[in-house]
């Protein structure tokens, strides 16, 4: 067998086998042809026999890839702003109409988009990174409405995107539904109505990727056309234009910018996006929002109790549906009309228990954390007629909202106290109940125990001596 004399080619060979799969790595140098400072490297994998796979390139951890990983993902991650299952059904896709398939999907919200997995969370991460891409939804310029009419499934509603795709989001707890609503729709408030605006957002993004992904598509045929001076022109702009330092720190530049022009949360609460809560917020912010010293939603509660539960038995004792009472919670905060004659509060123990909630969601409780050592002063005392006179000046001495407050609270209770015969609930128990739920230390030490039974003696003075310590200064 005879080979040309004028070349000299030199192999190189490289073997791992693993699992009867062999990589090869062959370098190729032809020293006399007008090439010599041209070299090229590939590297094949042998699956089978006689069957080589397209050459990888070596370079495919681009720019694009390190800001995706260094910048853009840990962005997005910290931007999720809901997850969970709900119930999914698409049905219509460019405006063309989809038979109606009803599947669970793990939902994903972030501030712009709405991703579909099929799997739970973690699995759903495994499979990103192995190229399963979940199907995602842009927020931007799309509309959600209710759509009773759109399945015989209840709390069902629909987003429509400004591309034509439509989607059915379903779930048979009414809590979380309308949850999962009105976070959804803010998120399309917040954006802009326009389409394109958004798609601006991802032009950084779209850029780094046509810088990798494009010039990797075309380099094979690019490098046997063109002639040695333009293969070699390309092969840089291929190794180098993508990972050019400028572009990255102008990227990095961009989203520092875009974080620290976010408006703040005053600015998002005056505008009406992000509204006041009434659970959790302070006693003096939900009163100063209602323009009132007792906040609205404790005097509904105690209408309803007067109205249908004064002789209910354990009132206040027994505890109600913990998901009714979230829900009745959650469109308290969305400020929604409220009424509590609804056939879905017909148990009046879920009414108590938001109540109770209501006040053990105060981030200061009724009873001020700058009072609490006082109070306790006052119930120690041992003549109980200066006991009495200690808790009446301290009370007068409360912020107008926990002093009105108070005593709305306490004269209800003194009702309850008055059917006792037949609501089984006396003075001591409801002590008990209300007693660490309205007056705490602000940190807690080893004395909890010796503090809760002052917490339940104070509340129980408070309702026998009510008359006297709530009473108008003339008494």
């Amino acid at each position: 067998m005879q080979k040309s004399t004028n070349s000299d080619t030199s192999v190189e060979t490289l073997n791992s086998t693993r699992q009867g799969t062999g990589a090869v790595q062959m370098r190729i140098k032809n020293a006399n042809s007008h090439h010599d400072r041209l070299s090229q490297s590939k590297s094949m994998i042998l699956t089978d026999v006689g069957k080589v796979t397209e050459p990888i390139s070596r370079h495919r951890r681009n720019h694009s890839q390190h800001v995706l990983k260094d910048v853009i993902l840990p962005l997005e991650q910290l931007m999720v702003e809901k997850e969970g299952y709900l119930q999914k059904a698409k049905i219509a896709d460019g405006g063309k109409k989809l038979r109606k398939n009803w599947s669970t999907s793990w939902i994903v919200l972030s501030s712009r988009k709405i991703e579909f997995y099929k799997e739970s969370k973690q699995q759903a991460v495994s499979n990103v990174k192995t190229g399963h891409k979940p199907e995602s939804v842009d927020l931007c310029g799309a509309h959600i409405e209710w759509a009773k009419e759109k399945s015989s499934r209840k709390n069902v509603f629909q987003i429509t995107t400004a591309s034509g795709n439509e989607f059915l989001l379903q779930s048979d707890i009414d809590f979380i539904i309308l949850d999962w609503f009105h976070a959804i729709k803010n998120a399309i408030d917040r954006l802009p109505k326009d389409p394109s605006s958004s798609s601006r957002n991802l032009e950084l993004f779209k850029i780094q990727r046509s810088s990798s992904t494009e010039l990797l598509s075309h380099s094979d045929s690019d490098i046997k056309e063109q002639k040695p001076e333009h293969r070699k022109s390309l092969m840089f702009r291929l190794h180098h234009s993508a990972s050019d330092t400028s572009d990255k720190n102008r990227v990095k530049s961009r989203l520092k910018k875009f974080i620290t022009r976010r408006p703040s949360l005053k600015t998002l609460q005056e505008k009406g996006l992000i509204k006041d809560q009434v659970f959790g917020s302070h006693l003096h912010t939900v009163c100063e929002h209602e323009n009132s010293t007792v906040p609205r939603f404790v005097k509904q509660c105690i209408e309803a109790v007067e109205k249908r539960g004064l002789d209910v038995d354990g009132i206040y004792r027994v505890s109600g549906n913990l998901a009714t009472i979230q829900k009745l919670r959650f469109i308290v905060n969305q400020e929604e009309k409220l009424n509590l004659d609804d056939s879905q509060w017909e148990d009046i123990h879920v009414v108590t228990g938001a109540l109770k909630m209501f006040f053990r969601e105060l981030p200061e409780p009724l009873f001020p954390y700058s009072f609490f050592e006082q109070f306790v002063e006052a119930i120690k005392k041992q003549d109980n007629n200066t006991r009495i006179e200690t808790m009446r000046s301290l009370v007068q001495k409360l912020p107008p909202p926990n002093r009105d407050t108070m005593r709305v609270l306490f004269g209800h209770l003194t009702k309850i106290v008055a059917r006792a015969s037949k609501n089984l609930m006396s003075t001591q128990s409801l002590g008990i109940v209300f007693g660490p739920t309205l007056l705490r230390a602000e940190n807690e030490t080893g004395n909890m125990a010796i503090h809760m039974v002052y917490q339940n003696q104070i509340a129980e003075l408070m309702l026998s001596e009510y008359n006297k310590i709530f009473g108008s200064e003339e008494d």
